[in-house]
């Protein structure tokens, strides 16, 4: 067809992807591990993707237990070439409300003790890959028209904190995160996506705001559980119309 091999890496309340005609399901076993479940060939729209559920098809592998490196290691070993990572994040900075889309162009990495590099094995050479901008700024570009095409409320850039997790942060944190220049925050931004730098990837972020980050919100703050359900079913039903603006005009 001409296209760039392309994969989606579905987060939380995407675990599958509607309107996706399944050609068929492989496992792929990886020098890193079991990746976070089979990947999934198939047609969305008329062309053809990969789909991998970064929290497993029963979302039950928390942000800080994902093999991040089986995961990118499984898509490149496929021949993707080009992956767009759904990540429900929470909004730091004015305007970023629920359901909104966020098309991050930077990150800051809170995260520790995950294995966030393909080169530290015995023996590997020392690599610094260059991180500068750290997502793949041909299809940012893509996803921000995509978004526009889509008709749906979405911020163009920012910068997403990526926290360990499981658990959601302090008040305190937010505003720690929001004196560093953050603008939203999740827990699976990273090592993804160096991850895939490494492995020469074209990555590139779409976040799904799905509640006020902690301190952030009506009233005291605090953050209702029920209510980013809520907003992820309708977070996600907005990255399908985007999904099928970006497939169909690349």
């Amino acid at each position: 067809m001409g296209n760039r091999a392309i994969a989606i890496i579905g987060g939380s309340g995407l675990t599958r992807l509607e309107g996706l005609d399944i050609v068929r399901r492989e496992v792929v076993h990886t020098p890193y591990g079991e990746p976070s479940g089979p990947v999934t060939h198939g047609l969305l729209h008329g062309r053809e993707v990969v789909f991998l559920a970064r929290h497993g098809y029963g979302h039950t592998i928390p942000p800080h237990r994902v093999n991040y490196r089986a995961n990118i290691w499984a898509l490149k070993s496929l021949g993707v070439e080009e992956v767009v990572a759904v990540n429900s994040v929470g909004g730091i900075s004015e305007g970023l409300e629920p359901g909104t889309l966020a098309i991050p162009d930077q990150i800051v990495d809170y995260t520790w003790g995950r294995a966030h590099t393909f080169f530290d094995g015995d023996g590997a050479p020392v690599t610094h890959i260059e991180f500068t901008y750290p997502y793949c700024e041909t299809l940012r570009r893509r996803l921000v028209e995509a978004a526009r095409a889509a008709g749906v409320p979405f911020r163009e850039r920012g910068t997403y904190a990526a926290t360990q997790g499981p658990r959601l942060e302090t008040a305190a944190e937010i505003e720690r995160l929001a004196r560093d220049g953050c603008d939203m925050v999740g827990m699976t931004g990273m090592p993804e996506a160096a991850l895939a730098r490494e492995l020469e990837l074209c990555y590139a972020c779409c976040a799904v705001v799905v509640n006020r980050a902690a301190g952030r919100g009506p009233g005291d703050g605090r953050i209702a559980m029920e209510e980013i359900e809520r907003w992820l079913e309708e977070g996600m039903a907005r990255v399908r119309r985007l999904l099928q603006e970006l497939l169909a005009g690349s």
